[in-house]
């Protein structure tokens, strides 16, 4: 841990204390402000540690939702704007990144690991949305909150699985692939499952949430694709920007859904949380085991069971919004992305553990790719 980490953790170690202290003695206006600080010195506590450094992004998120959660109303408007109408131009922005990171090679992926792909995306399409709509019948959630876990297994994968797979040491060729062809296959298998499993909760329209994914994902991706066909590495300062903007506005969007929903996660967070988890980490265990039973390798195990249980959480929020849905079905997705980078980094770390036990052939067909 570098000189900064060490004396943030000494900050963070007080400010904990501080927090007991206040919440102990009712003194809540000075419990709102320790806990956004605390977040932000563990945050940059992590940050100047090797192996932890992958959490402090994820400890920021949870700063800006303690913010949002204690001071909603500056996340609501800025005058008569209301910020929610930022979300989907912000999208749109991640999603032109996604494209300017992406390129033919892909997509080539399908032919050379057709196995894989087709194992990935039948647990992509299946596993998660039918996992979603169980837990949603069983959580005794509202219709519309309970709607928004269903479109979260219904959502692609998203970029995180991808950054998961890299740490992991998994097959991040694959990983890519699968990324790609199920956020192009969304327009549809979203809009189709979510009439299937989620209607009888909310009215869904199937060619309105069809559009929406165009407007927000593909049409972005074909302009980041085409942009990289033709400047690639003629804006070296975009390619080192682009994955800053779009963490940023990942936690921009996170803030403003849960200060939309802070009333209603006052009074059920605790059940979503644990659904949200229960979800999550049945995406990791049936992507996994499933692509054994299948007779994938360890590498590509891993990697199927990321982009079974890491979804895009941020698609699914716009989605949301474009409803008029965002502080009901939104909170589902505003949970679920925080909590997903904790449990995929912890399994991250583990797994790059376990790399010498994996077999050498496993290791040249990643090199191969």
């Amino acid at each position: 841990m570098n000189l900064i980490g060490k004396w943030a953790a000494i900050v963070g170690a007080f400010l904990a204390l501080g927090i007991l202290l206040f919440w102990y003695l009712g003194m809540y206006d000075y419990l709102a402000p320790t806990v956004i600080t605390f977040f932000s010195a563990l945050a940059l506590a992590v940050n100047g540690t090797k192996k932890f450094k992958g959490f402090s992004f994820t400890l920021l998120i949870f700063a800006a939702v303690a913010a949002a959660m204690f001071y909603p109303q500056f996340f609501l408007e800025v005058g008569s704007f209301k910020l929610s109408r930022l979300i989907v131009p912000l999208l749109i922005i991640i999603m032109f990144g996604m494209g300017t990171s992406m390129g033919v090679t892909d997509f080539v992926g399908v032919i050379k690991m057709p196995k894989g792909v087709i194992v990935g995306l039948i647990a992509q399409f299946t596993l998660m949305p039918f996992i979603g709509f169980g837990l949603a019948r069983l959580s005794g959630l509202p219709p519309e909150i309970a709607a928004g876990i269903i479109l979260v297994g219904c959502s692609p994968g998203g970029l995180a699985s991808n950054v998961m797979a890299y740490i992991s040491g998994a097959n991040l060729a694959l990983s890519l692939t699968l990324t790609a062809v199920s956020t192009l296959l969304s327009p549809l298998l979203t809009p189709f499952f979510m009439k299937l499993l989620a209607n009888e909760l909310v009215p869904i329209d199937f060619l309105e949430m069809f559009w929406s994914i165009i407007k927000i994902v593909i049409l972005p991706i074909l302009a980041g694709l085409i942009f990289n066909h033709f400047a690639h590495g003629k804006f070296k300062w975009l390619d080192r920007a682009m994955p800053k903007i779009s963490m940023a506005a990942i936690a921009i969007i996170i803030t403003i859904i849960t200060a939309s929903g802070r009333d209603s996660l006052l009074s059920i967070g605790i059940i979503l949380i644990m659904v949200v988890l229960v979800h999550n980490f049945s995406g990791y265990l049936l992507g996994y085991y499933g692509s054994k039973l299948v007779g994938l390798d360890e590498r590509s195990s891993r990697t199927v069971a990321f982009e079974v249980g890491m979804q895009n959480s941020g698609l699914a929020s716009g989605i949301a919004l474009e409803m008029g849905r965002l502080a009901t079905m939104g909170l589902a997705p505003a949970v679920f992305g925080p909590l997903m980078n904790i449990s995929g980094s912890s399994l991250a770390t583990i797994w790059q553990g376990k790399n010498k036990n994996v077999p050498a052939e496993d290791t040249r067909q990643v090199e191969s790719l």
